[in-house]
């Protein structure tokens, strides 16, 4: 090699080198957002009418996309919309068909018995412990629906289960793409396929639970596509949920009982005695519901929460829009269903109560010994919960509310300040009803500075969901 092609090659490593990082970073977020984009929202290299106009393929998609996640819609990549492409799911793409979707051209079977076989075994699992979660998530199906499932040691089921490192829809390694499934036809169809990299566990959270993976992939095996209700088994991104507690959502009920009109994939199961009580399928709150009495509100590091049965609303300053979540997505787990909430400053944890028990978080991660006893706080036997949590930047004492009365707790101390329980409306004039949560909000000029906010069980949250919640139709 002469002097002069080395003296390039040396310029051009330099060049190369002297890249700011963070054009590196735009230009593999870009890269990353095109490859998202590619593979489940049906991204094509276009060039034509909306190309001209001065709108690409890549915003167009990309605002499909925000639309379907429930994100603020700009056609641009945010922090937001970045968060969500990293997040694990499933590797079948994000078709949507009306409230609920199946696949194209009507997909089902034309059978309620059918076969799976089980073809391989991960190493992170027990034999036994996966045989019973593919029955169970199976079975997931089957209770509101009149299939049956038999299964096959040897030789070709309609449902081929199996673990591997790839296909010809190859996995991304750890995290990403958790498992696909495929449409009923013939061949492939209904099979499903596990990602081998991935971490599967039996019920712990340290990990992907197999079960809520396969009973989400079970749901394409049978003709069901995404759902863009993020309380819904059929959601594509992965939450950590209790598969001894686990109900499938009505969303989904809903999804395999009455897609297409007035056709049916499934009619509900007939051997299910409709006399017998049996549990309800959960719905997803809605934050335009004004008539909806909020079960806890707190803040976390500059963000707010607002907590309604098994979810919560996640809302920040530098957004928009507040970002619908499951509970145990954030904090596996925290319980559901919460009575009361709060942030302490002084110690940089926030509290979630249920009946006699309380939890605490720091950040994402579950502060140790914890949960504990409502006694730990100091209160008395004799309180079975508590109504609402504040916690009061100014005096550094947080107030739990129980019936028509409040407690005092000093943080800085750890007991309760002597003189307490006392009545609500001897410290806040007017008040008179239950409190069911409380917050304070601070600098907004939306409500008064510095001051704290009650909602009672009888006060619709017009002013709460429209500024908060971002929400407007009403």
């Amino acid at each position: 090699m002469n002097i002069f092609n080395l003296s390039i090659l040396l310029s051009l490593a330099v060049a190369v080198y002297c890249v700011p990082v963070s054009e590196v970073t735009v230009l593999n977020s870009h890269l990353l957002l095109q490859s998202y984009l590619k593979k489940f929202f049906n991204l094509t290299d276009e060039t034509g009418p909306t190309v001209r106009r001065g709108i690409s393929p890549v915003s167009r998609k990309l605002a499909e996309m925000q639309r379907f996640f429930g994100l603020k819609i700009t056609g641009a990549l945010d922090a937001e919309t970045m968060a969500m492409m990293k997040k694990p799911r499933c590797g079948v793409p994000d078709t949507k068909i009306a409230d609920f979707s199946t696949f194209g051209n009507n997909l089902k079977w034309k059978k309620n018995s059918l076969t799976y076989r089980i073809e391989n075994y991960t190493p992170d699992m027990s034999a036994s412990e996966v045989d019973d979660s593919i029955e169970k998530a199976l079975q997931v199906w089957a209770k509101v629906t009149p299939l049956r499932f038999t299964r096959l040691y040897s030789g070709t089921a309609d449902i081929m289960i199996s673990f591997a490192h790839g296909d010809y829809y190859p996995f991304d390694g750890p995290d990403g793409t958790l498992a696909h499934a495929f449409a009923p036809s013939p061949g492939i169809g209904g099979d499903a396929h596990f990602d081998e990299d991935e971490n599967f566990t039996f019920r712990s959270n340290r990990g992907y639970v197999l079960f809520m993976v396969a009973a989400h992939e079970f749901g394409h095996s049978l003709g069901l596509s995404h759902s863009d209700d993020p309380g819904a088994l059929m959601y594509p991104v992965y939450t950590y949920r209790n598969p001894d507690t686990f109900i499938l959502p009505r969303d989904d009920v809903r999804g395999i009982q009455t897609w297409p009109k007035p056709l049916m994939i499934f009619c509900p199961n007939p051997e299910i005695d409709p006399q017998q009580p049996k549990p309800t399928a959960p719905t997803t709150p809605d934050a335009c519901d004004s008539t909806m009495v909020l079960d806890a509100v707190t803040t976390l590091r500059g963000e707010m929460f607002f907590f309604k049965d098994s979810f919560f609303w996640r809302s920040n300053p530098q957004s928009s829009s507040a970002q619908q979540y499951l509970i145990t997505s954030f904090w596996p787990s925290a319980p559901t269903n919460i009575d009361a909430a709060y942030e302490s400053r002084q110690s940089d944890r926030v509290y979630l109560f249920k009946n006699r028990k309380v939890w605490a978080f720091s950040g994402y991660n579950a502060v140790p010994g914890y949960p504990k006893k409502l006694t730990s706080f100091g209160l008395p036997r004799h309180v079975r919960k508590i109504d609402a949590a504040l916690y009061d930047v100014q005096t550094r004492k947080s107030l739990f509310f129980v019936g028509s009365y409040y407690f005092s707790y000093d943080e800085a101390r750890g007991a309760m300040d002597p003189g307490f329980p006392k009545h609500l409306d001897q410290t806040f004039s007017g008040l008179t009803n239950r409190v069911t949560a409380a917050f304070q909000y601070r600098g907004d000029k939306m409500f008064n500075t510095n001051q704290s906010f009650f909602f009672s069980a009888f006060k619709r949250l017009l002013d709460l969901n429209s500024y908060f919640l971002r929400c407007t139709n009403f």
